[in-house]
């Protein structure tokens, strides 16, 4: 078994430098914890970007797909299995909306939004051809494909990747007044994260979603949620956009839909929206197959189960509370909704990336975003007594 230093070597000599990783090997996992192949143990506040909201191998959805392993993993669309459509009705009623159109990767299920609110554009609202204006707000982060970077405002994703598609107007985040000034006869769409999350869990002031909910309505514009990161429990309801009670007219699922099990992904709306996709206009090899389809099964039988998102709403307050406590003069500003929480550090403070390395030191692996910020997400299964150890830690490395 080859040991931490000769895995990181490795990845330098033979892998694309497309991530600068916090220098820690993982090598076994369960729960909350994680193992570097020396033995040491870490709390995971990170949960592959809220991908893992159910901890780390949870038993009951390894022995689903366990189970289907032993039967079949891959079809196509080409042909029926006997897993699709009871997946899809379970996903469908799990969210509240009507049909499923099922893909792996998160950037596949935005890529998949922006073709329905298209063709629905074209077809439905009878916008010219070509002319289709989809709105998104700025430091959104939905995605790497090349469309997605297109209309992000983060240069590092965009630089020396363009040309870029046309289409996609920005507006300012958490202003209804920006959107609503925006919308023209073309508009046929604003996505929009309800928190954004790699900008900084940057959470809009209250009553954001239901004035934007509005406006989209007042203008026959659709509503895109991309709930990929923030979905699933993660803020304390199994979606942000419960806290509104206002209902997307696509939602955008991802990560944490499989347990961390394997990518899968979906774009969910209406009949009336989705009937725009006809045979050979959108697809997906893997999207919906036997294997993807077990694990998200089990994996939102388990956030019901376990009434996750009620232990995200009281964890999350319990652990944002308890980082607020610490009252570090390095902190700017901390913020959280349920188990998605941010420390701001100030500009003194010298930069974020020291103080991940030296939280990952103390056995806490979290990660840095926008060079200031540091995200906390653990899998919604951790206890308050980890999350007692872990403001301990926070503690003393934030004090000086």
């Amino acid at each position: 078994m080859l040991n931490s230093k000769e895995c990181m070597a490795l990845e330098a000599q033979y892998g694309a430098k497309n991530y600068k990783p916090i220098p820690v090997v993982i090598s076994k996992a369960k729960g909350v914890f994680v193992w570097d192949p020396e033995g040491k143990k870490y709390l995971d506040c990170l949960s592959a970007y809220s991908a893992v909201n159910q901890g780390h191998l949870h038993p009951k959805i390894i022995r689903a797909v366990k189970k289907q392993l032993r039967k079949v993993t891959l079809t196509s669309r080409a042909f029926h299995n006997d897993r699709l459509g009871q997946y899809l009705k379970t996903l469908s009623e799990f969210t509240g909306l009507e049909v499923v159109l099922p893909m792996n990767t998160g950037a596949e299920a935005v890529e998949t939004g922006i073709k329905i609110a298209r063709r629905w554009g074209y077809r439905i609202k009878k916008v010219p051809q070509g002319q289709a204006e989809i709105l998104i707000a700025n430091e959104n982060f939905h995605g790497r494909t090349t469309t997605i970077i297109g209309f992000s405002t983060d240069e590092g994703s965009r630089e020396d990747f363009g040309p870029f598609t046309p289409g996609f107007t920005n507006i300012p985040y958490n202003d209804t007044e920006a959107l609503e000034k925006a919308i023209n006869q073309n508009t046929i769409a604003f996505m929009v994260e309800p928190i954004q999350g790699e900008a900084g869990v940057i959470i809009p002031d209250e009553g954001y979603l239901s004035k934007v909910s509005a406006i989209c309505k007042k203008h026959n514009v659709l509503l895109i949620l991309d709930e990929i990161q923030t979905g699933f429990g993660r803020t304390g309801k199994m979606f942000c956009f419960q806290h509104e009670n206002v209902m997307p007219d696509i939602l955008l699922v991802g990560k944490a839909l499989s347990g961390g099990i394997l990518p899968v992904s979906a774009a969910i709306t209406r009949h009336e929206i989705m009937d725009v996709i006809t045979p050979g206009s959108h697809g997906s090899t893997f999207g919906g197959n036997p294997l993807g389809c077990a694990a998200a099964e089990a994996a939102l039988q388990v956030l019901k189960d376990e009434k996750l998102d009620e232990r995200s709403q009281e964890l999350g307050l319990y652990f944002l509370q308890g980082i607020q406590k610490i009252a570090s003069p390095l902190f700017k500003e901390v913020r959280g909704k349920g188990l998605l929480i941010a420390i701001e550090l100030t500009d003194q403070a010298g930069g974020a990336r020291q103080y991940t390395e030296k939280l990952k030191e103390k056995g806490i692996l979290a990660k840095e975003t926008h060079k200031t910020i540091i995200r906390f997400a653990p899998p919604l299964v951790i206890k308050k007594k980890e999350i007692d150890w872990a403001l301990s830690v926070i503690k003393d490395v934030f004090t000086v």
